[in-house]
């Protein structure tokens, strides 16, 4: 598949924005409230989206180096304390360097493995859907998603024939009712659930 006008790639854009927009909304004494990510607070959450969207930014320079060699589950991540500019600004880097056509071409690594150009930019993309709902539940905040990233994250974490990819990043399918949002049918589809809030944590 090759980037043109008939087949364009994803654009990051919106989902890198959407995660910009919650970080006003984090306060700093909401930093170790839980995450539906057990192993997660608010604070590894958010240094978890800052290593992701660095190395995603240069998974599509082909900036291949210790940011893309590093599995996500090698060591907890830790907060930087520039985190409310450095963020933001790695969001917009990511987000532009995922539009230059040569981004998805080619071999890249993201997390220490080797993946397609056009698989990395899925996966980033949905890494910023699926976190970005994490982020926004943990800090009670609203929280919307437009359809073309909902497409490419329901791509994702829908089971297929072949799951490898899909079993190494997300739990088993989380049922949700008939009437479920979009969203919350990617959440469930991602191994969360779409009740989830932080008061109970669960």
């Amino acid at each position: 598949m090759t980037a043109s006008s008939e087949t364009p790639f994803p654009d990051l854009a919106a989902a890198a924005a959407g995660v910009a927009a919650l970080l006003p909304g984090v306060r700093d004494d909401a930093l170790d409230d839980p995450t539906p990510c057990p192993d997660y607070a608010v604070r590894e959450m958010l240094a978890h989206l800052l290593g992701l969207a660095t190395a995603f930014r240069d998974a599509a320079r082909k900036d291949t180096g210790p940011t893309t060699a590093t599995a996500p589950d090698a060591s907890k991540p830790v907060l930087d304390e520039d985190w409310r500019t450095a963020l933001p600004e790695r969001l917009d880097e990511l987000a532009a360097a995922w539009r230059l056509p040569d981004a998805w071409e080619g071999m890249t690594q993201a997390g220490g493995v080797g993946l397609p150009g056009a698989v990395a930019g899925r996966v980033a993309l949905n890494e910023l859907v699926v976190h970005g709902w994490d982020l926004a539940v943990a800090t009670g905040q609203p929280y919307d998603v437009d359809e073309p990233s909902l497409a490419v994250s329901r791509e994702m974490v829908t089971p297929t024939g072949d799951d490898s990819l899909r079993d190494a990043i997300f739990g088993p399918v989380v049922p949700v009712p008939d009437g479920a949002s979009p969203l919350d049918r990617v959440i469930g589809l991602s191994g969360r659930r779409p009740d989830w809030r932080a008061a109970h944590g669960a």
